[in-house]
């Protein structure tokens, strides 16, 4: 088997959780340069207008594919339906808890974003760039908390918590590959949270999403915090997200097929 990795080319954590004080929230905030990124879902830390409290947070990712693009036309890298795409990210230990039996989706985002320079996940001080709020300094989300396409998404069950995340998602990256003009869609990244009925749950007395708060009637009325993946900007090399491009290149022994000529 051959293997290529394309590792990440932007990453981000974005959130709406609340600053230390547990008034002010953080969705201005940015991650871009932080060594780790994080999801998690908080519910009813404090107490609202709307009753318990949603606090969230979810990841920004993004891949090179006009690099894959120039592999395959190099020939390095095999003709769509000979290679198989897998996304890989590495869970980060941290001596905070670990949420068990959760899920979560992978989705294609449909808007593009910038990376940002913040470094501060705890107090979420460094604002700026894309954000719980804005995808860039200028242009906010369509929906805050990010803007995904509904097709091709993909949910990972993660039984103990700590396991890393390996998930086949060849048909996004083929999508990415052939863009819009080629029938597929441009590489706007991927989105990586926790599925709707395991984020915290939210009603609006308005029965819409509120600032940063997402109207989630389904949701979750627990938490699940917090679950890490080493980020692009980590030091550890090998524990960088990837996509692994794999394809069988065995060259098989075909020596009995031969014939005689004069």
């Amino acid at each position: 088997m051959a293997i290529l990795r394309y590792t990440a080319s932007a990453d981000n954590t974005i959130t709406n959780a609340f600053d230390a004080n547990l008034v002010t929230r953080g969705s201005g905030s940015n991650m871009g340069y932080a060594d780790a990124l994080e999801v998690f879902s908080i519910y009813g830390q404090s107490e609202g207008d709307n009753g318990q409290t949603q606090e969230l947070s979810r990841i920004l990712i993004k891949f090179p594919t006009t690099t894959m693009s120039s592999s395959r036309v190099a020939g390095s890298l095999p003709t769509s339906g000979n290679v198989s795409f897998y996304l890989k990210m590495y869970n980060a230990e941290t001596p905070w808890t670990l949420p068990q039996n959760f899920t979560l989706t992978v989705a294609p985002l449909s808007r593009s974003w910038q990376e940002g320079a913040g470094l501060d996940m705890d107090n979420y001080q460094d604002l700026g760039t894309s954000n719980w709020m804005k995808a860039n300094n200028s242009t906010a989300w369509t929906a805050v908390g990010g803007d995904y396409l509904p097709n091709n998404n993909f949910n990972v069950l993660f039984e103990q918590g700590y396991e890393n995340l390996e998930y086949d998602i060849t048909d996004i990256v083929e999508n990415w590959i052939n863009g819009s003009a080629g029938g597929g869609y441009d590489n706007h990244g991927l989105g990586v949270h926790l599925t709707s009925s395991q984020e915290a749950y939210f009603s609006s007395s308005v029965g819409v999403d509120s600032g940063s708060v997402i109207q989630n009637v389904s949701g979750a009325t627990q938490s699940y915090y917090t679950k890490k993946f080493f980020a692009r900007s980590t030091e550890f090399f090998f524990r960088r997200p990837t996509i692994e491009a794999r394809w069988n290149s065995r060259l098989l022994d075909d020596r009995e097929n031969f014939y005689y000529s004069s």
